[in-house]
Parts: C-alpha cells; sequence; structure tokens
C-alpha cells in the first residue's frame, strides 16, 4: 500500500463510531518551533510504521521528532516479533524518531521505559483511565477487575544516531474484536474519552516532556526522575514472576527493583538477585 496523507475531512463520517485523526489538526497543536515534534504524517495504513521509519531514517532524510500514525497496520510488531492487529481505526498506531545523540548510547535503553511513562501519564490525564506498566513495557487496564493489555511498546536503532520508537494502543476494541485472551483496551476499561486525537496529543505532549527532561539530565535515570516515576507505576515490582531468557532459560522470583540500567531485578529462593535485561515477564498469581 502506498501511503497518503488523510486530512480531516476524508472520509470523516463513514464510520461515526471510529472517526479518521484529523492530521492538520494535529499538526498545529503539536508542531512548533524549538519544539520536539517537526512533522506528523498520518497514513490510512501501513505493514509496520516502525518499519517505515527505520527505512526513511536509514536514508538520512528524515528529521528527528518525525511522527508517523497508521489507522491501521497490518503487519505490526510487538517485542518478540509478535503481531500486533487490530480493526482500522479502533486505536493509536505510530512511531517516532528520536537522536537522542547528547546522551551516552549505555542510558539508551531506558528510552521505551521513559515511553511507558510518557504514554500512561498521558492516557491517564486525557482518558481518566488507570493505567500500569508492566516491564518492559506493556500497557496495562483493569476490566471486570481483571489486568489486561492494552499496549505496548517497541523501540529500535535507526542507523548510528537515532532510535525509532513504535508505540500500539487499543483505544476503542470491543470484546468480540481483542485479538488475544488478556487484551483489553480503553474503552472496556471505563475511558471517559475515547476521541483519539486529544488522546494522541496528550500521549505525544508527555512524550516531549518526559524526553526533554532526561536529555536534559544526559539520560540519568535518577537526575531526570524517571528510574522513580518508572517504579511507581510499574504492576511487575512486588509481585512473583517467571522470566522466560533467551537461551530456554527461565527464572522465577520475585521482581523487586528496576535498576540504574532499566533492568529488571528479580529475587530468587535462594537468595540471589540476578538483573534482567530482556525476556518475557510472566506475572504469576499468588500460591
Amino acid at each position: 500500500m502506498t501511503p497518503r496523507d488523510v486530512s480531516g475531512d476524508d472520509s470523516r463520517w463513514s464510520d461515526l463510531d471510529r472517526p479518521p485523526l484529523n492530521a492538520a489538526a494535529l499538526r498545529r497543536g503539536l508542531v512548533r518551533e524549538g519544539g520536539l515534534w517537526s512533522g506528523i504524517e498520518v497514513v490510512p495504513g501501513t505493514g509496520s510504521t516502525n518499519s517505515d521509519l527505520v527505512a526513511r531514517a536509514a536514508e538520512g532524510k528524515t528529521a528527528e521528532g518525525t511522527v508517523l500514525v497508521a489507522e491501521e497496520q497490518t503487519a505490526g510488531r510487538g517485542r518478540l516479533d509478535r503481531q500486533w492487529t487490530a480493526p482500522p481505526r479502533s486505536g493509536l498506531f505510530f512511531s517516532v524518531l528520536l537522536n537522542p545523540a547528547d546522551v551516552p548510547v549505555s542510558r539508551w535503553g531506558w528510552l521505551p521505559l521513559l515511553t511507558g511513562v510518557a504514554v500512561a501519564t498521558g492516557l491517564s490525564r486525557s482518558a481518566g483511565v488507570d493505567t500500569a506498566l508492566k516491564w518492559p513495557n506493556d500497557l496495562l487496564v483493569t476490566v471486570g477487575g481483571e489486568e489486561r493489555k492494552a499496549g505496548g511498546i517497541l523501540a529500535e536503532r535507526a542507523g548510528a544516531a537515532g532510535v525509532v520508537v513504535g508505540v500500539g494502543i487499543n483505544v476503542t476494541l470491543r470484546e468480540d474484536e481483542l485479538p488475544v485472551p488478556g487484551a483489553g483496551s480503553l474503552a472496556l476499561a471505563g475511558a471517559v474519552s475515547t476521541d483519539r486525537d486529544p488522546l494522541l496529543r496528550a500521549v505525544l505532549r508527555s512524550l516531549e516532556e518526559w524526553y526533554d527532561r532526561w536529555r536534559a539530565a544526559a539520560g540519568d535515570p535518577t537526575v531526570s526522575g524517571l528510574q522513580e516515576t518508572y517504579a511507581a507505576g510499574c504492576a511487575t515490582l512486588g509481585r512473583s514472576v517467571r522470566a522466560e531468557l533467551p537461551g530456554d532459560r527461565s527464572l522465577v522470583g520475585e521482581a523487586v527493583a528496576v535498576d540504574g540500567d532499566g533492568r529488571l531485578v528479580i529475587a530468587t529462593k535462594e537468595g540471589v538477585q540476578e538483573p534482567v535485561g530482556a525476556g518475557d515477564i510472566v506475572h504469576l498469581r499468588p500460591a
């Protein structure tokens, strides 16, 4: 599919429950001189906004702060190459290009966690939904007393100096549209608003605020307040978990901290505290 820009009047009333995003209004509200966001493009559909933006960045023709939004993704990817699919206009599916050249590369691993904090903060303000983060960056909401995944984040290197961060959020998905058991949406969690335009503006403003704060601190998670804020909103901490690690290894214990490198620290029954930097985390039910 060849992407094309979507204006606010393009088939605006074709789906009253799921109107298209208004690209022109988003640009007016977010793109400003001296701000992070340099351009916002909304396309009707694509395979993956992350793949598209990584490819553009590799050509060296895309500025930091470029935002690519798709009304539908046909090959969206989550962590561990999991597929992410949803009906058109039912969520927010977007990627942003960041070039944190003034931050040591060793601290770039905080970017997906920073994005999680920003997304959770922005949605809490705009949708009125209590959100929590499952390490390393699933967005959780509560539906009928049950924790469910309503969003996810994927960060990828883009050339030598860039990082593309992709975000997917289920907004209006109904129960019969959920892709897998355990999925959720803002609507199912009782959001006070499911209007995607103000939701996206709130999330991008929050991301700009946190990114600026982190860069001003040269990526230091303590000085910027990121480590403390992430820990406060992380539903994984204090839980019994199983970490599925590379090499078909697993680790079971209590998630006790997120360390200075953004790793999840798991305390095992043997009394060992092991930091986990990559892996799939399963929240275990109390015995």
